[in-house]
């Protein structure tokens, strides 16, 4: 995105955050639009096409750029993100003398909502996990698919990657990001890129061992490419599956599980943590698989673990 950018403070900002602080590519571009959003407002230009000159942003203007956006109605979580971007982005600017105060430093913000994340029962993983075989059997059948060897695939490859996601608790982009190198099946770890750059190990357990050779020997009628920097998930043409892809088909196999269509690929991560605590596992030992850096990140699935025990004692117990 830097190259489509004419302002130098945004420009520089962004160089900043992918090479100094290891941002993601998603990161940096929703900073820039949120940052492009402010100057529209406050200063009513756009560094997209112009040079802003920034310090004469105000204080009163940073507070009319918290009004508008609470006027938007958007989530607490989101209007949060915004001033964050702003706060680093003025940072940034007093570092490299281009401002000489931050205005977006004591701006009132709204209160982050408590809310728990949102998981599947033990049953519930099981019928998503057996759903594609269902959805793709049913379409070869009906003729939906291109060919009665493309809905094996599909198959095969979607319930892989369902089985990998819950083995490991991974989100889908590292997931869908594992090469043939990060793989040791022997041992039964994946080596795992995520966010900010961070690498961590993750289990492969035996079923998502199972359902990732069959797979594999799917994969072989598309491509022989099994080097260390190859794709493990493909789609139909050899390319990489992307995560766009994979979540359209993800509603069919909620369709077919009978589960809420709201819920998405992330959910089975917040399973594979609650699932964990549930059966006894440590807190430190979640939060290394899951690659949280800090412990209060993974602290939050201990009050759904806690919930859990709390209706089984309620349903169970004569006193309770």
């Amino acid at each position: 995105m830097t190259d489509v950018i004419c302002d130098d403070g945004l420009r520089g900002f962004l160089s900043y955050l992918a090479t100094e602080r290891n941002a993601s590519a998603h990161t940096c571009s929703s900073y820039a639009l949120d940052i492009r959003q402010c100057a529209q407002i406050c200063l009513k230009s756009d560094p997209f096409t112009a040079q802003i000159q920034w310090d004469a942003l105000s204080v009163y203007d940073a507070r009319d750029f918290v009004a508008a956006l609470n006027g938007d109605e958007l989530s607490s979580s989101s209007i949060l993100r915004k001033l964050s971007a702003m706060r680093s982005f003025y940072r940034y600017l007093m570092r490299e003398n281009r401002v000489e105060s931050n205005p977006f430093v004591g701006q009132a913000s709204p209160r982050r909502p408590k809310l728990l994340p949102k998981y599947m029962t033990v049953d519930e993983v099981g019928r998503l996990l057996s759903a594609p075989a269902s959805v793709w059997a049913d379409h070869a059948e009906l003729g939906l698919a291109k060919t009665p060897e493309a809905a094996a695939f599909a198959a095969a490859r979607d319930a892989a990657v369902l089985e990998v996601i819950y083995s490991g608790g991974l989100r889908i982009s590292e997931a869908l990001g594992l090469n043939f190198g990060d793989i040791d099946a022997f041992s039964g770890v994946m080596k795992i890129r995520g966010k900010g750059k961070k690498e961590r190990l993750c289990a492969l357990g035996h079923p998502a061992q199972r359902v990732l050779r069959a797979y594999l020997k799917q994969r072989r009628t598309l491509s022989s490419d099994q080097s260390p920097k190859a794709a493990v998930f493909l789609n139909q043409l050899g390319g990489r599956l992307t995560a766009r892809s994979f979540q359209r088909l993800f509603k069919l196999y909620l369709n077919q599980a009978n589960l809420p269509p709201d819920l998405t690929p992330h959910k089975l991560r917040h399973s594979f943590a609650t699932h964990l605590l549930d059966a006894g596992a440590d807190l430190r030992s979640v939060q290394a698989l899951l690659g949280h850096e800090n412990l209060s990140t993974t602290q939050i699935y201990t009050h759904i673990s806690t919930e859990h025990m709390k209706r089984i004692y309620e349903k169970a117990h004569p006193h309770a």
